[in-house]
């Protein structure tokens, strides 16, 4: 169960810069980030400065460090990946400069392991030099999709090619200009008897015919353009037969190949969040006055700072367990490990948000600290990849299945 290593010399290599990136060209150009996704006529459009960072952070060296394959990306563990993971994630911004963004980072994993050379040239290429980015169409509304046996979206053979009818939403990354593949979960052979053999994975064009865009979604009033969250229709949109991934029936084997290692990067990166919340939370405290003294002098916040800390550390460790599981055991074996992470991780950092937010007042509620957009991204998390209740229940079963005989 130990999560204590040794970090290589090219890991506290990459370790520092990416730090001194952060501090240096991603904190200081934040702000500078959100108003240009404010001004002229859409805020659906390309940021020519997060344009340039990209640049400079491919520049250094820094880019699609979550690949394992050192010949595509830096070849790290999932262990020591989330080391990085936390670091970039302290700004909603800051996977999207070194290419380490979701949904394409698990988008370009799948295409990594189970796509066709065709479809690595087509997709997996552009994606990785950045000049694309892409969205994983597997939500709807009219299902609880919570469990993905429940998927309607019908993909159907015709000839050679394959026709896709359904609805999605929440489909993050789809609102991007850049967007231009879904990797769509949908329903190909519903008269399977076995219900996790029903569904395929396929490669949609964002530019099919057929493919409408009919609003982006708003989390707690943000729209979080330009990459958005998407409500789309599929109305008889045709793809080639060769876009399917791995084969038909084949989604859930991909879906669970794709998820585990999503999961831990999600988590992380909110944990780099909630070490950002305690720090801003800390210089507030330390420079407001209430009742004679600093409200860090105040015994009720040096409790709330005690109880941040331990938690985000505990968050921490559970989850660099869970990615040392992943890779001694893989990430079948570690269901469990992966599926506490994901309980943790989101409740713990809406948590810290929700105690940094109070200690600044009114205003943690405005657009004045990053506070707010945080706290909105970060309970979205206990629904993506899987909704609490979901991995509660895995644990238990799991946890069950290992006892037996009488007490």
């Amino acid at each position: 169960m130990s999560v204590f290593f040794t970090p290589s010399a090219h890991l506290l290599d990459l370790q520092a810069r990416l730090r001194d990136f952060m501090d240096r060209q991603v904190f200081p150009h934040e702000r500078a980030l959100d108003q240009e996704i404010a001004s002229g006529p859409t805020r659906w459009k390309t940021l020519t400065l997060m344009e340039a960072l990209k640049e400079k952070a491919r520049a250094a060296g820094l880019w699609n460090l979550f690949l394992p394959d050192s010949d595509l990306g830096a070849g790290l563990t999932n262990l020591e990946y989330a080391t990085l993971c936390e670091i970039m994630g302290a700004s909603l911004h800051g996977p999207e400069v070194f290419n380490c963004s979701p949904p394409d980072t698990g988008n370009m994993e799948v295409l990594t392991r189970y796509g066709t050379e065709a479809q690595k040239q087509e997709w997996l290429v552009p994606l990785l030099k950045g000049e694309i980015r892409s969205a994983f169409a597997m939500t709807e509304p009219d299902v609880a999709s919570s469990d993905a046996t429940n998927i309607a979206t019908r993909i159907t053979r015709d000839d050679d090619e394959y026709v896709i009818n359904g609805r999605k939403w929440w489909i993050s990354g789809a609102g991007h200009p850049r967007c231009r593949v879904f990797i769509l979960m949908g329903k190909s052979e519903p008269e399977n008897p076995d219900r996790h053999r029903q569904q395929s994975m396929i490669l949609v064009p964002t530019d099919a015919p057929g493919v409408t865009i009919t609003r982006p979604l708003t989390v707690f009033g943000y729209d979080e353009a330009p990459h958005g969250h998407m409500d789309i229709t599929f109305d008889n949109v045709r793809v080639p037969v060769g876009n399917m991934l791995l084969g038909p029936s084949r989604g859930f084997e991909i879906a669970q190949g794709r998820l585990g290692p999503g999961r831990i990067h999600h988590c992380m990166r909110q944990i780099g969040v909630a070490e950002r919340a305690l720090k801003l939370a800390c210089l507030r405290l330390k420079s407001r006055q209430a009742f004679g003294k600093t409200l860090a002098e105040q015994g009720v916040w040096q409790e709330r700072v005690a109880n941040a800390r331990i938690a985000i550390d505990q968050a921490r460790l559970l989850t660099l367990n869970a990615a040392h599981m992943m890779d001694m055991v893989g990430n079948k074996a570690a269901r469990a490990e992966i599926a506490m992470i994901k309980v943790v991780a989101p409740t713990m950092v809406c948590q810290v948000l929700d105690m940094a937010i109070q200690a600044h007042g009114g205003g943690g509620l405005s657009e004045d600290f990053p506070l707010a957009s945080l706290y909105a991204t970060a309970r979205t998390l206990r629904f993506a990849d899987g909704p609490d209740e979901v991995h509660r229940n895995a644990i238990g079963k799991i946890e069950l299945g290992k006892h037996h005989g009488a007490i």
